[in-house]
């Protein structure tokens, strides 16, 4: 038989009734979505000055600084153009290889450097954490914002590539913005998604380049997706339904006068806009429910 313990004598007020009655709550405990959605909301400006200080820190000791933004993706657009487009020649059937290699890079490096440093972003963090009380999603999306910002930069030069290609501007580039928020949003709950993932298992960060590089391989970044219409059973069918295949199929409609693609214009905006919101809320509802355990231990 358990006894109750009379907190306040004179109201005959127990302590948890004493603490309901006063607003008052166990800390760290989780409050609700409504409120965590709007503590996260004030906590906004904050976000983008992380970002901001993210992307500033990660160029500070370079020489050339932030200019790597612009230099990184065409790097690897250069290295990769000579590999499979000169080597193995995977540029038949498409007229601006160069153009087509440039989106499908700059559109995936988006995801992968968010999910790599994302998967990081509590653990990497548990200083900050340990000292300060704020939503924990501020780091995740502070990454992706991070992200984001370096691929703004990344277009302009996209855009010129584009241009000297031969490509004309036309009003259909203007889809690219629409692209870019989508795929911000599928980001942004891969992101929240995976650093949960990250701050229970410690070796998800030594897997993700790894998964990030077959992912490449399966999204079209370095060839035709016509090339998967060829493949047996359902696997074409899988593959595209690939998110990242999506929105750099309609990036690359956007800006190509003629790219070939094996996938309708509707069907690839009716999966881009799914996977959005989709990932963006199941992965925000999955960060939400671990709240609580991120820091301790």
């Amino acid at each position: 038989m358990t006894e109750t313990v009379i907190a306040d004598p004179d109201s005959g007020l127990t302590g948890a009734q004493l603490a309901a009655r006063h607003g008052l709550r166990v800390a760290g405990a989780r409050p609700s979505l409504a409120e965590y959605t709007r503590q996260l909301w004030s906590y906004r400006h904050f976000i983008a000055a992380h970002s901001r200080g993210r992307l500033v820190a990660t160029f500070t000791k370079a020489r050339l600084g932030q200019l790597w933004q612009v230099l990184t993706p065409l790097t690897n657009a250069a290295v990769y153009y000579l590999i499979f487009g000169m080597v193995l020649k995977t540029s038949r059937g498409i007229d601006n290889f160069i153009a087509y290699l440039c989106i499908g890079l700059f559109l995936f490096t988006f995801t992968q450097n968010a999910v790599i440093h994302g998967t990081q972003s509590i653990t990497n963090n548990l200083g900050l954490i340990r000292a300060l009380h704020f939503p924990r999603a501020c780091l995740p999306l502070s990454v992706t914002l991070t992200q984001l910002q370096q691929l703004i930069a990344s277009m302009v030069v996209l855009f010129g590539i584009i241009l000297v290609t031969g490509e004309p501007l036309t009003m259909a580039w203007l889809l690219v913005v629409p692209v870019l928020l989508l795929q911000s949003l599928f980001n942004a709950g891969l992101v929240l998604a995976l650093a949960r993932l990250g701050s229970k298992i410690t070796d998800l960060k030594q897997l993700m380049p790894f998964v990030t590089r077959t992912w490449m391989y399966a999204s079209g970044v370095l060839y035709s997706v016509t090339r998967f219409t060829d493949l047996p059973g359902p696997a074409a069918e899988i593959l595209q339904l690939n998110p990242l295949l999506v929105y750099i199929e309609l990036a690359r409609d956007a800006l190509l006068a003629s790219a070939p693609s094996a996938i309708p214009a509707s069907r690839l905006w009716l999966l881009g806009v799914g996977w959005a919101l989709l990932m963006a809320v199941g992965g925000y509802i999955y960060f939400w429910l671990g709240e609580k355990e991120y820091g301790r231990g």
